[in-house]
């Protein structure tokens, strides 16, 4: 029997933990036969390379691509943006794939959608339809345009893809994949997560037994010029706490220069004695951590979506998650200093929330695997209305 030929594209740390369960699902099934590509942050040492991680599990790697211009700014962005389109159409030239997945938002699957397209190869789109800040909300909303078919996470989302003259029996609404991961490990051992701070990262060892926080800031591409202020705010608010922190680094959009720069700065003060630094970590790590802390801070989409599978408090920061749907465990605050610490003590008084499965239950990967080996593909596009 012909097997179905899935390409999978990881660019990321978080999104290999979007995916595992998918890349675990794929190489089980007979009927299927899984393509896995690397390329820009999932590859490179400054953002935690996880190329061997995913080789010492004996997946497969397919192809590594390097298309990321050092820089983080606008010009190095849409630039990375250029080479991808060069590299991907070589990469899906050679290995010939059926399907393509697209995960999100990220600005480098803008590209990735369009070499699929223009290539005949039907695009297959994880988490579209959501609303965001930053230039993710217009990539998201291209990407559904050049889709085939869709998996968003929510009901609502499903509906603004279909408002977008997506065909209905194009959009299947089957939650976030990043949950299956976390729903079947084991969350309250913290063990290996003192260990991990003795073995990586920089900084003191935060003794998680006792209330800790954790800090995750990206940058913000369309306020560009403020990102380094905006860190500030939050430095200076964990600065004022004085609690245990788990800080990790920020990703590779334009703008993380500046988020880097402020976090350096912070870093070699002679103060920081409670904080402890880490460029990324594996999903069977990050759950525990977050699910364990007393508040996540920051404005990474962990802080809206797995946080509110686990009822983790959380303290959003600016517009970069603005209109993404979230739970009642989520205050979202302007980029101040005082507003962010005044949030978090509140957040930290109220404790753990009643888990919310807006974004699913832990069971997304086999709704998404079993309809991508059935689906009837047309590469034909048109409007529904």
């Amino acid at each position: 029997m012909k097997k179905r030929k899935i390409c999978l594209i990881i660019t990321t740390r978080g999104n290999y933990a979007k995916m595992k369960s998918v890349i675990e699902l794929i190489r089980a099934d007979p009927a299927l036969e899984l393509q896995l590509i690397l390329g820009g942050g999932a590859i490179l040492h400054k953002y935690g390379n996880i190329s061997q991680s995913i080789i010492g599990m004996g997946v497969k790697i397919d192809r590594i691509i390097h298309f990321l211009i050092e820089g983080e700014n606008p010009v190095t962005m849409a630039k990375s943006a250029g080479l991808a389109v060069t590299e991907f159409s070589t990469a899906f030239e050679n290995l010939s794939p059926e399907v393509v997945i697209v995960i999100a938002d990220r600005f480098e699957c803008l590209p990735i959608a369009m070499s699929a397209v223009y290539m005949n190869i039907p695009v297959a789109h994880v988490e579209g339809g959501e609303v965001s800040g930053s230039i993710d909300e217009s990539i998201r909303h291209a990407i559904t345009k050049l889709s085939h078919i869709h998996f968003p996470a929510t009901k609502d989302a499903a509906l603004r893809i279909e408002r977008m003259g997506e065909r209905p029996e194009t959009i299947f609404t089957v939650g976030a994949t990043s949950l299956d991961v976390i729903a079947r490990l084991n969350l309250t051992d913290i063990n290996p997560l003192m260990e991990a701070q003795r073995a990586t990262g920089v900084g003191a060892i935060v003794d998680l037994s006792k209330p800790y926080l954790v800090v995750i800031q990206h940058p913000v591409t369309t306020e560009y010029a403020n990102n380094l202020k905006h860190i500030n705010e939050t430095i200076e608010a964990i600065s004022t706490l004085r609690l245990g922190t788990i800080w990790i680094w920020p990703n590779m959009d334009a703008g993380s220069d500046g988020i880097s720069k402020g976090i350096r700065m912070f870093r070699e003060r002679k103060d920081v004695n409670d904080i402890h630094f880490f460029k990324s970590l594996p999903i069977e790590l990050f759950a525990p951590l977050m699910k364990n802390c007393a508040c996540i801070i920051g404005n990474s989409s962990s802080g809206v979506r797995e946080a509110a599978f686990l009822g983790v408090p959380s303290v959003n920061i600016g517009s970069r998650q603005s209109g993404r749907e979230r739970g009642k465990n989520v205050v979202d605050v302007a980029s101040n200093g005082r507003e962010i610490t005044d949030a978090i003590l509140a957040q930290i008084n109220v404790g753990a929330y009643q888990p919310d499965f807006l974004y699913g239950d832990g069971n997304s990967g086999s709704k998404i695997v079993n309809i991508l080996k059935h689906y009837n593909y047309s590469i034909q596009k048109k409007i529904a209305y």
